[in-house]
């Protein structure tokens, strides 16, 4: 699917506020139809395993399932699958081709005991959700959270590992859900934004706004992520129930009011320079919107803040 960059300004100079509510309004379409397949499947199965690679907004996209799922009677819990990697040994970590740890790899996460916990939680057992420590890199078990699933309450874990063979292949009767911005902008024939610069964009600013972390070094960390995107994500996409397009056709210029003056910031003797100024005049062929626009529970909100939503 592509979006039509003549069509999107068109619809941003004509009436702003009715192009955006259009297109959260078939965001929550995409959000509804999912929560059906859920709940087509409870018989089966409580657990809902969903993936995607960065930034695709699997963490609104889980929330907004869920309040989905309650509006329909349905109480459900939404559980980070960060929360259960495993704490890092650096002599038997997996490495990048570079030498560096892969923190990207399924071998960074405690298959055996997730699946544990879906067959605990599906037999209506009490389970203790890990907490995972960032700032130490080190799982902590003592502090993790008790849960029971309920009759008709639902579990959704959220991660980039959901659908790997070793999580959703031994779970088949699982809801499956992959997530990502798919869809390009073009000018009749002609690409002008691609989905995947999408999904950079939304990283970089968050990145940038909310983890202190500059556009030089998300991009330095982008490599990566896109290689273990295709290692060990993407592969396992064909397995999902219901493929979701997260992507918003106004987003880009939305973004472009944040993104523009970091990647503007990369210095000259960057290697990623060139790419980053192509993005910059990518952004240049948008119409802008002003964020205060942006609906407090837009999916958006992830990335550039001032949402509705907590995000942790």
């Amino acid at each position: 699917m592509a979006y039509q960059l003549q069509e999107i300004n068109r619809r941003i100079q004509t009436d702003v506020v009715e192009f955006l509510a259009e297109c959260d309004a078939s965001y929550a379409q995409r959000v509804s139809l999912a929560a059906d397949k859920i709940l087509s499947n409870l018989e089966n199965s409580p657990i809902v395993l969903l993936s995607g690679p960065s930034g695709s907004g699997k963490t609104t996209t889980a929330m907004k399932i869920a309040e989905e799922l309650l509006r329909r009677g349905v109480s459900s819990r939404a559980i980070a699958m960060d929360n259960y990697f495993v704490t890092i040994d650096p002599r038997t970590a997996p490495r990048t081709p570079e030498g560096a740890i892969d923190y990207e790899s399924p071998l960074c996460m405690d298959m055996d005991l997730l699946s544990k916990h879906f067959t605990a939680l599906s037999q209506g057992e009490w389970i203790l959700v890990p907490k995972f420590e960032f700032a130490r890199q080190m799982r902590n078990d003592s502090m993790g959270t008790p849960l029971k699933l309920e009759k008709n309450e639902i579990a959704i874990f959220e991660g980039i590992h959901a659908l790997n063979d070793d999580i959703a292949g031994r779970h088949p009767e699982a809801t499956k859900l992959y997530i990502s911005a798919r869809s390009n902008v073009n000018e009749g024939s002609a690409l002008r934004f691609k989905g995947t610069w999408m999904r950079l964009t939304r990283r970089a600013v968050r990145d940038y706004s909310f983890r202190g972390t500059g556009v030089a070094q998300t991009l330095e960390m982008w490599a990566n992520v896109r290689r273990g995107e295709k290692l060990y994500i993407s592969p396992f996409k064909n397995k999902a129930d219901i493929v979701f397009d997260s992507s918003l056709p106004y987003e880009v210029s939305v973004m472009k009011n944040y993104a523009v003056p970091i990647l503007q910031s990369v210095p000259e003797d960057n290697e990623r320079h060139d790419e980053m100024m192509d993005l910059v005049h990518a952004f240049e062929n948008f119409e802008a919107i002003d964020p205060s626009l942006v609906a407090k529970d837009s999916l958006l909100r992830e990335f550039i803040g001032g949402g509705s939503y907590k995000y942790h």
